[in-house]
């Protein structure tokens, strides 16, 4: 049994006319009770507290969200809009990551799936953007390492969209290993091969770009032949997963060729890695933007970490060759 973190200030934060909006936590919430919750406890998210924000977000962003928001709110920039209640909707969905934490640290619970919208990976330290005000993810694994007794977190990064701001928080730590399988060309335009930490976190940043018209061959050659030897190598004390829907084949954002099938694959073979290292998994509900595609390709990724026995088809290494040979030099890939 797992958690499934909601909260109903998620259909509070009021997007208009926007692709990212409050129908997609219906769609999905209505998915998950047709299928009774696949088992999950649920749970409702509590407010992220300041000094877990100010972990990942400089003092001045999130006074200036709060700010914003508390003057009735608008656009932020050409993409991302904010209303009078979604400062406390972006509160709730940060706190879930730190909650759900809390609960897979202790070793009371083995996976959870954070369910809030705003999204969060696009958030950098001092931005909001691409839809995102904090950053979620990177709030929960803050808070794992600085609190909950993490000494190494590993992040995978699924969304279609290159996760810029969990790649900005964490660019120069070596604790945290980040690991991004996004479209390339696509907004926001970074990700790049080259991009792989500085500092102490120097290789500790992993890009694996794909291009339009990518489907479940490539991801899963990646899962598989990429992120798993990796994880193996880094041994983290927590999964987490940014869990976009936006490289489904349906969705309107991007042109990769996913289905619900491919989620559950990926799922299934991070959830053996889990299983194998001993530790639990966040997951954090990024982007999607088909509502039927989204609502059940969620249910597929919960379904398949609750269930041992559904196994993942094993995928040609071939069509991630090129990235294992890059990363050889510091990472020895099978």
């Amino acid at each position: 049994m797992g958690l499934y973190l909601r909260h109903p200030l998620s259909l509070e934060h009021d997007t208009g006319a926007h692709p990212e909006n409050a129908q997609r936590i219906r769609a999905i919430e209505a998915r998950l009770e047709h299928d009774d919750w696949r088992g999950l406890e649920v749970v409702e998210a509590r407010a992220a507290t300041r000094e877990q924000l100010e972990r990942v977000h400089d003092p001045a962003h999130l006074d200036a969200i709060e700010a914003f928001c508390a003057a009735g709110g608008g656009m932020i920039d050409m993409d991302t809009v904010a209303g009078a209640r979604s400062h406390d909707a972006a509160l709730r969905a940060a706190g879930a990551a730190t909650g759900a934490v809390e609960r897979l640290m202790s070793g009371e619970q083995r996976f959870a799936f954070c369910g809030l919208r705003p999204p969060g990976h696009h958030a950098e330290r001092s931005r909001a953007m691409g839809f995102c005000l904090f950053n979620n993810i990177a709030t929960g694994v803050a808070h794992a390492v600085a609190a909950c007794g993490a000494e190494r977190a590993m992040i995978v990064d699924w969304d279609v969209h290159h996760g810029n701001g969990t790649q900005d928080v964490f660019y120069e730590s070596a604790e945290v290993l980040f690991v991004s399988i996004h479209q390339s060309p696509l907004y926001p335009g970074t990700g790049e091969e080259s991009e792989t930490g500085a500092g102490p976190g120097l290789g500790h940043t992993v890009n694996l770009p794909v291009p339009p018209g990518a489907g479940a061959d490539e991801f899963l050659s990646l899962v598989q032949t990429v992120v798993l030897p990796l994880g193996r190598q880094f041994a983290p004390d927590l999964l987490a997963i940014s869990a976009g829907y936006d490289a489904h084949r349906d969705d309107p954002l991007a042109q990769c060729l996913l289905d619900a099938t491919s989620y559950a694959e990926m799922a299934a073979t991070l959830r053996d890695l889990a299983a194998e290292l001993e530790i639990g998994v966040l997951v954090c509900l990024e982007g999607g933007y088909a509502i039927d595609a989204l609502a059940e390709s969620v249910s597929a990724t919960i379904a398949a970490f609750g269930d041992s026995t559904l196994v993942p088809r094993t995928a040609s290494p071939d069509p991630a060759a090129g990235h294992r040979e890059r990363l050889a030099e510091r990472w020895a890939l099978a």
